[in-house]
């Protein structure tokens, strides 16, 4: 028993001994959601790349190393990176291929919910040793989620509609984080049945949403709001309850945003 305890003792604080070591200090982000989550985290000294929509890094003339799509590999490599922090939309080989050169590659999955988003927020915290402002960051962001769900009222439920898209026309759909801004207001989301986020004027204008949000896209959400605004009939328009809001900060999966968003959606609403 004593010999047991000895060896598991002994493991424990090799284990720590490795992870304590393991202080990343040149970190690459090719996601502006993890980029903008490493300045929430005051880990922005560490941050050598970043992507050309990662907005706060190029003010501070962070090295540019990808596109929104692409990453330029020997770039990330000549920078001699030793985290490189990718969501599921990077490519696969390219992964495969900065590990090949003993670069730690962390790998982000799109978040599904507000909780999901808290969750990978603390990982992050934890990865770069900043686990303890994390977890005050969730709390924080957690505590006025519920103060802005519990002061909005409604007589009868409302339908929204939350466009994400132009040409086509997208719509934000259940199980994804964005679903939450609806679902914390105790709304309900008209695509709430859909797989695919694609719909039709036809379809909306069918399902008579009470708000309309438009993520912005340069112009389009302006003309986005004009065509919607047309439709005297619907009662999103009638009640002049559409809007526009950046998406920026509305599409970007981080606990500080998603507060942002929510009271920017609760200031729309109460207008």
């Amino acid at each position: 028993m004593g010999k047991r305890l000895f060896f598991a003792v002994l493991l424990f604080f090799s284990f720590m001994g490795s992870f304590a070591q393991t202080q990343y200090k040149r970190i690459v982000s090719l996601a502006p959601s993890l980029t903008q989550s490493l300045y929430y985290l005051g880990a922005q000294d560490k941050l050598i790349g970043c992507t050309s929509y990662c907005m706060a890094a190029k003010e501070d003339k962070k090295e540019i190393v990808a596109s929104a799509v692409k990453a330029n590999l020997e770039k990330v490599i000549a920078l001699k990176a030793d985290l490189v922090l990718v969501t599921v939309l990077t490519d696969l080989q390219d992964i495969e291929t900065l590990r090949k050169f003993g670069i730690k590659v962390e790998v982000f999955q799109s978040p599904k919910s507000f909780k999901e988003i808290c969750n990978q927020f603390i990982r992050l915290g934890m990865l770069i040793g900043k686990e303890e402002k994390a977890r005050r960051i969730v709390l924080e962001s957690e505590q006025k989620i519920k103060e802005i769900s519990s002061g909005v009222k409604w007589k009868k439920k409302p339908r929204m509609f939350f466009q994400i898209g132009a040409d086509p026309l997208f719509s934000v759909l259940p199980n994804t984080f964005m679903d939450d801004y609806i679902n914390f207001f105790g709304a309900e989301n008209i695509a709430k049945t859909l797989k695919r986020g694609s719909v039709s004027r036809e379809f909306v204008i069918a399902n008579n949403p009470d708000y309309i949000f438009i993520a912005t896209m340069g112009m389009v959400g302006n003309e986005e709001k004009e065509i919607w605004s047309r439709y005297s009939y619907l009662t999103a328009s009638r009640k002049k309850q559409i809007h526009i809001i950046e998406s920026d900060i509305a599409c970007q999966p981080t606990p500080i945003t998603f507060v942002q968003t929510m009271e920017i959606l609760e200031k729309m609403i109460n207008e």
